[in-house]
């Protein structure tokens, strides 16, 4: 039973995440947490993200619209936060840990939208400058919670918010710095001995895959104010199932 509703979860965060570019952590992790415990909650996290966006990446037969200095920018700060996070995941206790997750999604969505009324598109492709702080402030909590909570969306979603980033540029750059994220985040979790193999792993695999063929035909739906939409659902949802899972 437990893996049955660990499958759905993965499911639903892939679709989520092939369709909008992040959701998968949003969605899935609360649900881990509870069923699997912090350990196997986040090594399903990591692994599971990184085949994901590999996909996205990989497998659209389109060459990504990626940000790159954005992505190379936020991925250098998150390098400290991962160690502190694969840390964190040691020392906290699971309880703790789960309310960090209540909180990180709660706050995503509250951030959101409050920021939602002032956020105008720039014309044409360009991206709006933000305040030099928002960077390192992004990326090293980013990298903290992915190692932590393997909830790294977020403060990466923000920033790119902020900076008025297109969908496909943000769902590619998204999947590039995770992909990037997961690969530093397994040797991370190797040194501090918090790395476990979740149970019933190859039918998460086996969901996580069929959700993103089905999130990839959304994609192609999302455009303007309908992603907009459907990223404040996501983190509406999310957050409700979060805080759910951080009381019982």
């Amino acid at each position: 039973m437990e893996v049955a509703l660990a499958a759905l979860a993965v499911f639903a965060g892939a679709v989520l995440q092939s369709a909008t570019g992040f959701g998968f952590a949003l969605v899935a992790a609360p649900i881990l947490f509870a069923l699997l415990g912090p350990q196997q909650a986040v090594t399903a996290g990591v692994l599971l993200g990184l085949a994901l966006n590999v996909l996205t990446l990989a497998t659209e037969r389109r060459w990504p619209a990626i940000l790159r200095r954005d992505a190379a920018l936020l991925l250098a700060w998150s390098l400290p936060g991962l160690a502190l996070g694969a840390l964190a995941l040691r020392e906290l206790s699971e309880q703790l840990l789960s309310a960090v997750v209540a909180v990180a999604v709660i706050a995503a969505l509250a951030l959101r939208v409050r920021s939602r009324s002032r956020s105008t598109r720039p014309a044409g492709d360009r991206v709006r400058p933000v305040p030099a702080w928002q960077a390192p402030a992004a990326g090293i909590t980013s990298g903290a919670l992915s190692t932590s909570t393997s909830l790294s969306g977020p403060p990466l979603v923000f920033y790119l918010l902020a900076r008025a980033t297109a969908p496909a540029a943000m769902r590619d750059t998204l999947a590039t710095i995770f992909v990037v994220q997961a690969l530093l985040g397994v040797p991370a979790l190797l040194l501090t001995r918090t790395f476990e193999l979740p149970t019933g792993l190859w039918a998460l695999v086996a969901t996580a895959l069929a959700g993103h063929l089905l999130g990839r035909r959304a994609f192609t739906w999302l455009r303007g104010e309908r992603y907009e939409r459907a990223v404040l659902a996501l983190l509406a949802l999310t957050a409700l199932v979060a805080l759910a899972a951080s009381i019982f």
